[in-house]
Parts: C-alpha cells; sequence; structure tokens
C-alpha cells in the first residue's frame, strides 16, 4: 500500500534535501500512487557507519515507510576503487581483505534505521567485476574528459599540477552503472556526489531505461567543524556506545545543534522550531534533548533515560561516577597507551585515535594530565582513569 500523503511528501522531498533532480516529476511520481525502487549505495571504506551516513539512510527509511521499494547496495567493488568526489588528494585503493572486514557489520547498522526484511540488499561486486574493457568502453564513451576534469575538486588539484590518476575516472562509471543494474527510479546520496549520481541517469538513457530522479541530502560537520569524516575521527558513529553517543552529542558546538535535529532525528519540524528559538537562552537543556533522542534512536528509551541521569550527576553536579567500569592489568610496568588501549574494543577507538587522546591532553590518572602515552609506569590496584570528559574506568591489578 503506497501512501499518498502530500504534506509526508513534502516534508520528504525538503527536509535536509539540498537539491531534487527532478522536483516536479518525483512529486507526480510519489502522489500518483506508484511504488518507485529507490536506490542507495555505501561504500564500505571504515568498519562504522557515522550519522552523517545517516542522513540518507533515514531518508531511505522515509520513503520506505511511504510504501516504495528500497534498495540497500553495499559498495564492496566501488569500495576497492575509492571514490575521491569529497577529496583533495587522491584515495588509495582499498585490499579486499579491507573492505571485507569493514562490511561485516554494514547491513546490520544500516538495520538500525531501515527495515531490512522489506529491503533489498545488494552488493555491487555482483555486477561490477564482470564487466570486461569492451563493457567499461562503452560506458566511458558516454563521457567526455572535460566533464570529469570539470568538477571542482578535480579542477583544484590539476590547477595545483596535483595527480589524478585514470582510476579516479571509473567510478561515476561504476556508480552509474549501479542504477542500470538494480532499475532504480531514485537515487540518493550527498551533495558531494552529483556527479555520480547524474553518471546513473545518463547510463541509464544508453541502456534505454527511464533516468532516475535524484534527491541530495545536505552534509553535516562533525564534532571539529570539519565535514564529519571517519577518516578525521570527527564522527558520532552507530556502533557507539549510549553514554559515548550522549556525550559527544554534549561536546559539540552549539550551532550544529538544530542542523543534528533536522538530519539526523525525526523529531517535528515545528518542535524543532521551537528548540530553535530556544537556543540563545536554554541551550543546555535543548542539547540534552538532542543527546537523549539520538541515543533513543540506536538504544531505546531505558538507556537514554539513563545517560541522561548519568550526565546530569557526573558533569552537571561536578560527581565522579561510581559505577565505572574495571579494566584488568598486570601488575608490572606498563605503558599509558597500554593501559587506555585495554579499554577500548578496537572498533571504538583505533591506535592511532587512543594517540591523539594523548596529544590533546584527554588522558587523566586520577587528577594528572599525561600526555606521554610511551613512557613506564607503576599501577596501583582501584586507580581512576579518565579519558575526555565523559569516561572513567578503574584499574584491577591481576595476581
Amino acid at each position: 500500500m503506497i501512501e499518498t500523503d502530500e504534506a509526508k511528501i513534502d516534508e520528504l522531498l525538503s527536509r535536509g534535501v539540498a537539491e531534487v533532480i527532478d522536483t516536479d516529476h518525483l512529486r507526480e511520481r510519489l502522489i500518483s500512487g506508484e511504488q518507485l525502487r529507490i536506490k542507495l549505495g555505501i561504500d564500505p571504506t571504515s568498519p562504522n557507519l557515522h550519522l552523517g551516513r545517516s542522513i540518507p539512510l533515514l531518508k531511505l527509511a522515509d520513503f520506505q515507510k511511504l510504501g516504495h521499494q528500497i534498495v540497500f547496495i553495499v559498495g564492496d567493488f566501488t569500495g576497492l576503487i575509492g571514490d575521491t568526489s569529497d577529496k583533495d588528494a587522491e584515495r588509495p585503493m582499498l585490499d579486499e581483505k579491507t573492505v571485507r572486514a569493514n562490511m561485516e557489520q554494514y547491513t546490520e547498522q544500516a538495520g538500525k534505521i531501515i527495515d531490512l526484511e522489506a529491503a533489498e540488499i545488494k552488493y555491487n561486486s555482483d555486477w561490477l567485476q564482470k564487466l570486461g574493457f569492451k563493457e567499461i568502453g562503452a560506458l566511458a564513451d558516454q563521457f567526455s574528459l572535460h566533464e570529469f576534469s570539470a568538477r571542482e575538486n578535480i579542477k583544484k588539484r590539476l590547477d595545483a599540477g596535483t595527480r589524478v590518476s585514470l582510476r579516479e575516472l571509473l567510478y561515476p562509471l561504476m556508480q552509474g552503472f549501479d542504477s542500470v543494474a538494480v532499475k532504480a527510479d531514485v537515487e540518493l546520496g550527498g551533495t558531494d556526489q552529483r556527479f555520480n549520481l547524474l553518471a546513473g541517469r545518463t547510463l541509464q538513457e544508453h541502456y534505454d531505461q527511464p533516468a532516475q530522479d535524484i534527491l541530495m541530502t545536505n552534509l553535516i560537520n562533525g564534532l571539529d567543524g570539519r565535514k564529519m569524516s571517519s577518516s578525521w575521527g570527527n564522527t558520532i558513529n552507530l556502533t557507539d556506545s549510549a553514554r559515548d553517543m550522549y556525550g559527544k552529542v554534549m561536546s559539540m558546538p552549539d550551532d550544529l545543534v538544530v542542523t543534528y535535529f533536522e538530519h539526523c532525528t525525526r523529531v517535528g519540524m515545528d518542535e524543532i522550531a521551537e528548540f530553535e528559538s530556544r537556543m540563545a537562552d536554554d541551550a543546555m537543556n535543548v542539547k540534552k534533548t538532542l543527546a537523549a533522542e539520538i541515543v533513543r534512536m540506536y538504544h531505546g528509551e531505558e538507556a537514554s533515560d539513563e545517560e541522561a541521569d548519568y550526565f546530569d550527576s557526573t558533569f552537571s553536579k561536578k560527581e565522579t561516577p561510581t559505577d565505572m567500569p574495571t579494566v584488568t592489568l598486570s601488575p608490572t610496568a606498563e605503558m599509558a597507551y597500554d593501559v587506555v588501549r585495554a579499554f577500548f574494543p578496537e572498533e571504538e577507538k583505533s591506535n592511532s585515535d587512543i594517540r591523539r587522546l594523548f596529544e590533546q591532553g584527554a588522558i587523566k590518572r586520577g587528577e594528572d594530565k599525561i600526555s606521554e602515552f610511551d613512557g613506564p609506569l607503576e599501577l596501583v590496584d582501584g586507580e581512576v582513569w579518565q579519558v575526555g570528559k565523559r569516561v572513567w574506568f578503574k584499574v584491577s591489578l591481576s595476581s
């Protein structure tokens, strides 16, 4: 059953949306009650999906709730080649082992937002790895070198004399062919994907398919003010613990709060407008509402309530938590890095993430900040370590 409520369709086409090609055509199709095939592809270039990735996923879920058929493509083949649409330098090719490891939990993470049972889940290696030079030549013939080199980030690199590999020309062909393979009616993507999304329209017409409509969502900044990106470590990941997720939201600049409400939640727009009016005088409580809502979306109501209480008792009342986790270590001398490494799972914090925490002065042992991560130290049973403003753990020494 396709829902054709015009108010819902108008919000679908406007909330968090930068551009639609073609708005009138797509709106007409949505109102007609026709079931459309809605495509979104994500490359497994890192193990975790983050809130930036949730924006098109939430839009995909919006289409699904209206009754349309959604197609989620895990770019296991395109991930090998690498998309440089939003990069100011060449992205290195990934090896198959890394891509396989990264995508192990991709569908599970996407399932926090979309209904996997009702979705089509595809892997683009199923069709892309079968293409030979003849097919690739036919795809490439649909585009000119000028079209590719005129893209803003590519032109900037060429003007600066920075290397642009021929491999980078292949990526839009592959993403575009994905649309042909799944017969997409609509493709979703961020504004940085514009050329790739348009490539899908071109290739569909070449294969005598109707050209897909395109819905481009806005990009959001991460916690440091730059575009949210796993490579910069400024992300809120869908796999973050409830505590880490809540704390990260509370650490973000105030000017991001309304943007996150609009793009990363489905709180009503009227309510968001009210929150925006309160930001000048009540930013802390509005931000707490955002943190609670994001935790609720990915961890549930109970976890959201617990983390709100934890934050209030720990930060508002300046209390050190009494229920902190324990890390068991050897009583022999350890490097400070090893202590923190033992606390965080590798999928949550990489080695470089942990070193960065030390460099930023975010590690405390008792009341003392530690900036040297490789110096030996004698551990004391029961001592308390703090990471950033929201994580504490206690050391337990094994016999």
